[in-house]
C-alpha cells in the first residue's frame, strides 16, 4: 500500500528523507538541550497548519509562553496551532483524587493521559508533537510501566490517521533502544560544543521504516527563521551532461601552458608560496568568464573582499562591475561561524540556483583551519570536487605553501593527488630583481607546456615571458635563472 508523505517543514530535512514522513506514523525526536528540537517540532507543526491541518503541541514541561518566546524569536505566529499545557496536570488531579489503594503517581500518568486523549478527540488533529517523554518518565516512575505507556498511546494514534512526534531530551542520559524500536522512525539532533567558534549542530536519521534516506550526518544551524538542514552531499546524484570545452584566461600565454585552458568539469590547484600570483592569475579567469557572461563565485577565506577587489582593479580587472550585473558573487567566509556542510550547500546554491560555471576557493589552507576540530574534512572536500566537476563546473582552488623562499611545502596537506591540473608558482632571483616564475605540473585532461615562464605582475596586467630554458633548482624551492637576460620580462622585453 501507497502511503502518503508529509512534508516536515524543513527543506533540508525533507531532501535527507526523499521528500517528507510517512504519514500517520510515530516518530521520536531525540536529542539533548539546546539541540534545536523545540525549533524543529514547531517548524514540523506550523507546516502542517499552513497546509490547512489541524496540528496539536502537548507540553508536560515548557508553557505556552515559552514556546511564544521560542515562535518569536524566528518571527513566527503560533495563532494557527492549537497548544495544550500539562504543567498544571497535577492541580487538575490533585484534590478529588484522595485514595488509598494506588499510588498518587499512578493516578497522576493515567489521568495525563486521559486529559491528552480526550483534547485529540476534540480536536481531531492530523499532526501532534508530544513534549517531553522525559515528563512521562518521571510520572510513570518504573520503565515497564513507561514503556507499556508509550506503546499504548502508539496503538491509541495509529488508527487515527495522526503523524506524531514524540520529543525526548535524553535527561535519562542513554538512548533508549526499545524506544527506538518502538517508532516508525528515528531522528536526533546532536550539539557539539568547540574550543573555538560557535557550537555546531548536526543530525542523523538512525531509522525509517520503508524509506531509503540519505544515512550518516548532515550538518545544521539555527537561524532567524527556523531550523536549516544541510544534507551531507553525495557527488554521483548530481551528474549534470555538459561540453568540455576549454576555458582561456585572456592571457595567451596562460592558454599556452594548458593547451587552450582548463576544461570545464575539471580542478585546478594554484600552488606556490604567498604572494606569488595564485589569486591574480585566479582573478584573471573569473575577470575573461564574467566578460563572456558566465557567472562566477568567489569563496574567501583568507583575504578582505575589499581588499581584493581593490588589488583586481590595480591590474585592470573591474570586478566590482561584474558584482552589480550580477554575474559575480564574492563571499568572505567567517571561519569561526562555519560548517563543513553549510559550506557544500553554499556552493550547490551557486551552481543549481546561480548557474555558476566558474568557482574560486581561496584559499583551501584557510578552509581547512576554519574547521580544525571537524573530521574527515579532506574527504568532504574531494566530494566537493567530485561534484564542481560532474555539474561540469572549473574549479580554481589555491593552496599556499608555507615560506616566502628556500624550501617549500605544505604540511600536512597533499591536495595534488585531487587536482586534474596543478600550476606551481615560485620565486626566482635574476638580473638584480626578485620575479615569479609558473610552470605546470600537471594536466590529466589534455597536453600542457613543460617549460618554466616568468611572471609578471602590475599595472599592465599579468604577462607572461617566453620559455626559460637556463633553470635548475625549480622543484626544490630555490631555483635559479643561469640563462641569458633576453626572455626575461623587463621594459622593453617582448609581452605574450
Amino acid at each position: 500500500m501507497n502511503r502518503s508523505i508529509v512534508a516536515t517543514g524543513t527543506t533540508g530535512l525533507d531532501t535527507i528523507l526523499r521528500g517528507g514522513l510517512p504519514a500517520s506514523r510515530l516518530y521520536l525526536l531525540e536529542g539533548q538541550p539546546g539541540s534545536g528540537k523545540t525549533t524543529l517540532a514547531l517548524q514540523f507543526l506550523l507546516k502542517g497548519a499552513e497546509l490547512g491541518e489541524s496540528c496539536l503541541y502537548v507540553t508536560l514541561s515548557e508553557t505556552a509562553d515559552e514556546l511564544a518566546e521560542v515562535a518569536h524569536s524566528h518571527g513566527w505566529s503560533l495563532d494557527g496551532l492549537h497548544l495544550f499545557e500539562l504543567a498544571a496536570a497535577q492541580n487538575v488531579l490533585g484534590d478529588g483524587q484522595q485514595q488509598s489503594v494506588l499510588h498518587p503517581w499512578e493516578v497522576e500518568l493515567d489521568g495525563t493521559i486521559k486529559l491528552i486523549q480526550a483534547e485529540v478527540e476534540r480536536l481531531k488533529p492530523t499532526r501532534i508533537v508530544f513534549d517531553s517523554l522525559s515528563e512521562l518518565r518521571l510520572l510513570a516512575q518504573d520503565s515497564l510501566r513507561y514503556r507499556r505507556q508509550v506503546l499504548a498511546l502508539k496503538q491509541y494514534f495509529s488508527p487515527r490517521n495522526i503523524t506524531v512526534f514524540l520529543v525526548d531530551d535524553l535527561t535519562g542520559g542513554e538512548r533508549d533502544a526499545h524506544l527506538h524500536s518502538l517508532c516508525h522512525g528515528v531522528i536526533s539532533l546532536e550539539r557539539v560544543t568547540l574550543d573555538f567558534g560557535a557550537a555546531r549542530r548536526r543530525m542523523q536519521v538512525q531509522k525509517l521504516r520503508g524509506v531509503n534516506f540519505i544515512a550518516g550526518y548532515h550538518d545544521l544551524a539555527l537561524v532567524k527563521g527556523g531550523m536549516r538542514i544541510f544534507p551531507r552531499l553525495i557527488a554521483s546524484d548530481h551528474h549534470v551532461p555538459f561540453v568540455g570545452d576549454p576555458i582561456s584566461s585572456g592571457v595567451a600565454g596562460i592558454d599556452a601552458l594548458l593547451d587552450g585552458g582548463p576544461l570545464r568539469g575539471t580542478s585546478t590547484l594554484l600552488t606556490g608560496p604567498p604572494g606569488s600570483g595564485k589569486t591574480n592569475v585566479a582573478l584573471k579567469y573569473v575577470a575573461t568568464a564574467c566578460e563572456r557572461g558566465e557567472r562566477c563565485c568567489v569563496f574567501e577565506f583568507d583575504e578582505r573582499t575589499g581588499t581584493l577587489l581593490t588589488r583586481a582593479k590595480a591590474l585592470g580587472m573591474d570586478l566590482q562591475a561584474h558584482i552589480d550585473s550580477g554575474l559575480l558573487e564574492l563571499r568572505q567566509m567567517d571561519p569561526a561561524e562555519l560548517s563543513p556542510g553549510e559550506f557544500a550547500w553554499a556552493i550547490r546554491e551557486c551552481v543549481e540556483e546561480r548557474d555558476c560555471k566558474l568557482i574560486v576557493l581561496d584559499s583551501l589552507n584557510g578552509y581547512l583551519s576554519s574547521m580544525p576540530q571537524e573530521k574527515q574534512l579532506m574527504l568532504q572536500m574531494h566530494e566537493l570536487l567530485s561534484y564542481l566537476n560532474q555539474s561540469g563546473v572549473v574549479t580554481f582552488f589555491i593552496n599556499p605553501q608555507n615560506g616566502l623562499v628556500g624550501s617549500m611545502s605544505t604540511g600536512n596537506l597533499n591536495v595534488s593527488y585531487m587536482a586534474d591540473t596543478v600550476i606551481m608558482f615560485r620565486y626566482f632571483e635574476a638580473g638584480g630583481r626578485i620575479r615569479k616564475a609558473i610552470s605546470v605540473i600537471k594536466n590529466r585532461s589534455g597536453a600542457h607546456e613543460d617549460s618554466i615562464r616568468e611572471l609578471r605582475i602590475d599595472a599592465e596586467g599579468l604577462r607572461l615571458s617566453e620559455p626559460l630554458k637556463d633553470f635548475s633548482g625549480i622543484l626544490t624551492g630555490t631555483p635559479q635563472y643561469v640563462g641569458e637576460s633576453g626572455p626575461l620580462l623587463d621594459s622593453n622585453a617582448d609581452q605574450r
